[in-house]
C-alpha cells in the first residue's frame, strides 16, 4: 500500500483515489456501493466526488454508503466540488461566497458529513473576484466546514495568483490542483506543474487512462463500438474518435504502452497509471472505474513498479509537443540566449 501526504498537509491518503462521477448514472446505488466497498477493502481510503456528478446522486450515494459503514466513514478522507449550477438562477453557479455557502452545505447534507475534507473549486471563475472566494474557503476552514481546499483545472496564473493572495492575506492556502493528466495529455507540464511545485501543492490527476485510449479498446480506423464511452458517443469532447486517430503521436504512445505491458504480463492500464503515479508532484491518482472489474485491474497498478528504461521511453514518446514560442523550439531557443547574455 503507498500512502502519500495530502499536499503539503498532514493527511495521509492512498495513492489511488476512487473518483465517483459514474455514480448514479453509469452505475446504480447497489453497483457504486459494490465499487466503495471493493475499493476500501483493497485499502483505498480517498474518494472524489462533486455536488453536479448525477445532479447531487453521486453525493448522496455517498453518503447512505457512509452512513452504512461507519468503520471505513471513519477512515475515508471525502474530496468534492463546487462552482457549477446546481439550479436556474443567476447566482446558483460560479465562485461566489453566496453560491459556494449554499453549494457546501448542500454537499454537507447529501453527504451526511460534519466536515468535507477536500473541497475543491471545479474551475475558475471570471466574475468573481479571487479573493472573495478566498475569504470564504479561508472562513469554511475557520467554521470546521472544510479541512483543506483545492482546485480543478486551474492554470498556472491562476494557481500562482491565488497563492499569493492567501499568503498576503494570512488565509489557509490551496493543497491541491485536479487536472486531466496522462500519457496522452501532458500540456499541464509545460507550466502548471511548476506553479503547483512553487506552492507545494499535490497533483490529483483526472482522466489519466486518456478516455479508455490507455487500455487498448480502441483501434486505428476502426469505429469504436458497444458498451464504452466512444462507441456511445464517438464525438466526445477533446477524445474524440476522428480527434486522437488523427494524430501519429496518440498511437505511438498506445504502442509503447501496450508492448511494456505484454512484456510484464500486465495490462495496459497498470502501465499507464503505474506512469502517472510516479510523475512530480502527483499525490494520488483518480480512477474513474465503471465495474468491478475493471477497479480491480486499476488497482493492480498499485504493484507495478516501471523501470527507469520503460519510465523513459514512456515519457520520450509522450512528450509534450508545443509548436511554437514560447514553450516550442522558438521559446527554448531565446531563453538559452538570454541565459547566456545574448539577445
Amino acid at each position: 500500500m503507498d500512502y502519500r501526504k495530502l499536499g503539503p498537509s498532514g493527511t495521509i491518503v492512498t495513492a489511488y483515489c476512487l473518483g465517483t462521477m459514474t455514480f448514479g448514472a453509469e452505475a446504480d446505488e447497489t453497483a457504486s456501493h459494490r465499487l466503495l466497498d471493493d475499493y476500501f477493502a483493497w485499502g483505498g481510503n480517498f474518494i472524489d466526488t462533486a455536488d453536479v456528478y448525477s445532479a447531487g446522486l453521486s453525493e448522496e450515494i455517498i453518503g447512505r454508503w457512509l452512513k452504512a459503514r461507519p468503520s471505513e466513514a471513519r477512515q475515508a478522507v471525502i474530496a468534492t466540488k463546487g462552482r457549477f449550477p446546481m439550479g436556474n438562477g443567476p447566482n446558483d453557479i460560479g465562485l461566489s461566497r453566496r453560491h459556494l455557502g449554499q453549494a457546501l452545505n448542500d454537499s454537507l447534507s447529501r453527504l451526511g458529513v460534519e466536515q468535507i475534507d477536500l473541497y475543491q473549486m471545479h474551475a475558475w471563475d471570471a466574475l468573481t473576484p479571487i479573493e472573495e472566494t478566498l475569504r470564504f474557503l479561508d472562513d469554511a476552514v475557520t467554521a470546521g466546514k472544510i479541512g483543506y481546499y483545492g482546485f480543478s483545472n486551474y492554470v498556472g496564473w491562476h494557481i500562482a495568483k491565488a497563492v499569493e493572495i492567501a499568503k498576503a492575506n494570512g488565509y489557509s492556502r490551496p493543497v491541491t490542483l485536479q487536472p486531466q493528466y496522462s500519457l496522452l495529455v501532458r500540456d499541464i507540464e509545460l507550466e502548471i506543474v511548476a506553479a503547483c511545485q512553487d506552492a507545494g501543492m499535490g497533483l490529483l490527476p483526472w482522466s489519466p487512462l486518456g478516455g479508455g485510449w490507455l487500455t487498448g479498446k480502441y483501434k486505428r480506423d476502426q469505429m469504436p463500438t458497444g458498451a464504452t464511452r466512444l462507441g456511445e458517443n464517438p464525438n466526445r469532447g477533446s477524445e474524440s474518435y476522428a480527434q486522437r486517430n488523427a494524430q501519429d503521436r496518440v498511437w505511438a504512445i498506445i504502442s509503447a504502452v501496450e508492448e511494456i505491458a505484454k512484456a510484464r504480463g500486465v495490462s495496459m492500464a497498470q502501465v499507464a497509471l503505474a506512469w502517472t503515479a510516479t510523475r512530480p508532484a502527483v499525490t494520488s491518482v483518480i480512477l474513474g472505474a465503471r465495474t468491478p472489474e475493471q477497479l480491480a485491474d486499476n488497482l493492480g497498478a498499485a504493484k507495478l513498479t516501471l523501470s527507469e528504461e520503460e519510465t523513459t521511453r514512456l515519457s520520450d514518446v509522450s512528450a509534450p509537443q508545443p509548436s511554437d514560442y514560447p514553450y516550442g523550439k522558438a521559446g527554448t531557443d531565446q531563453r538559452h540566449r538570454k541565459m547566456e547574455g545574448g539577445r
